[in-house]
């Protein structure tokens, strides 16, 4: 039976953290066997917020390697950069047709971004949902992993997909938000305020890249309280969080004595965020160590992102070239 295809890509914004392993990261690695999958790094989408480019090819190169050292089989799922998959913006363009200037000013991140950059609100700002359109309609995805804040621009995708395929011919399935196992953990800010930041509040946020000094340090730094008072009580957040840290990083038998140490009001944080801080370095060391040693082999990177490009090329493809057909660009 033919796999289903999935498609997700990252922004080569900042570092890759915890959160971003957790919530997304750790089920692409348990897709890539049950679905036929494209990921990619989003290096153009990242032009429209982040104009100077001299970092990015090293945080193209670094978000392909933490990928691979998270798991990702560049043999078994398509790794690609956006850019090296020209088909995209031809289909871009196409879709660029379909999209209205009222719809675009209207999604929330638009609005988001116009007030955070006011001197830069570019035409491929005001586009960009319909460059993740065709992303995912490049190798007509059908299931797309989504967070809350990209769920507008998924269903512009799919609105694109319905205008296209009433106005040439059914090309395009119609993409749906999908989540790989229902057990998604979400993973708080060290300071208990919203989520871990690719960009913001380093301090308070467990990158994938951080040095074990870095890590000891940010988890000794970590929200805490006086510890409570009554035998069995609930957790604040900020304190809920640190043992969902636990719970994923550490031997059970090591949170569940800290559990019971938090029920019986005997717990001591700075025995426990030494603790915690231990086990998170020997879960991230693995992964930063295996990433840098990808990242410095220039040869094996290009290797991979050389492979990626041509299976995602070949969808690509196969794709435009029924797009043309449909819309009478063939000559």
């Amino acid at each position: 039976m033919k796999k289903e295809t999935v498609l997700s890509g990252i922004r080569p914004t900042g570092y890759l953290h915890l959160g971003n392993y957790f919530g997304a990261m750790r089920n692409y690695v348990k897709m890539q066997n049950a679905f036929n999958c494209y990921f990619f790094v989003a290096n153009w989408h990242s032009l429209t917020t982040h104009p100077d480019t001299k970092a990015l090819q090293e945080s193209v190169f670094r978000v392909i390697a933490e990928n691979v050292a998270c798991g990702l089989d560049p043999n078994k799922v398509a790794l690609y950069v956006q850019s090296d998959v020209p088909e995209i913006a031809e289909l871009y363009l196409y879709l660029n047709m379909l999209a209205y200037k009222g719809e675009l000013e209207k999604t929330t991140t638009f609005k988001d971004k116009v007030r955070q950059q006011p001197d830069n609100v570019n035409a491929g700002l005001l586009t960009y949902p319909v460059l993740m359109a065709a992303d995912i309609l490049i190798h007509r995805a059908v299931k797309v992993p989504v967070g809350k804040d990209q769920e507008q621009h998924l269903e512009m995708a799919r609105n694109f997909a319905e205008r296209f395929n009433f106005r040439y011919g059914p090309i395009f399935p119609e993409p749906q938000a999908f989540n790989f196992g229902d057990n998604l953990i979400k993973i708080m800010s060290l300071d208990g305020n919203g989520k871990m930041s690719k960009s913001e509040n380093q301090m308070a946020t467990l990158y994938l890249a951080d040095d074990d000094d870095a890590i000891r340090k940010k988890i000794m730094k970590a929200k805490t309280d006086s510890g409570p008072t009554v035998p069995n009580s609930l957790k604040p957040d900020y304190i809920e969080n640190l043992f969902t840290l636990m719970r994923i990083v550490s031997k059970k038998e090591v949170y569940d004595a800290f559990q019971e140490n938090y029920n019986n009001c005997t717990i001591r944080y700075g025995d426990f965020k030494k603790q915690l801080a231990e086990d998170m370095v020997a879960f991230i060391q693995p992964i930063r160590e295996k990433a840098a040693a990808i990242q410095n082999d220039k040869v094996l990177l290009h290797q991979i992102m050389k492979q990626g490009a041509e299976k995602a090329r070949e969808s690509a493809h196969a794709t435009l070239q029924e797009v043309r057909k449909a819309i009478r660009m063939i000559y």
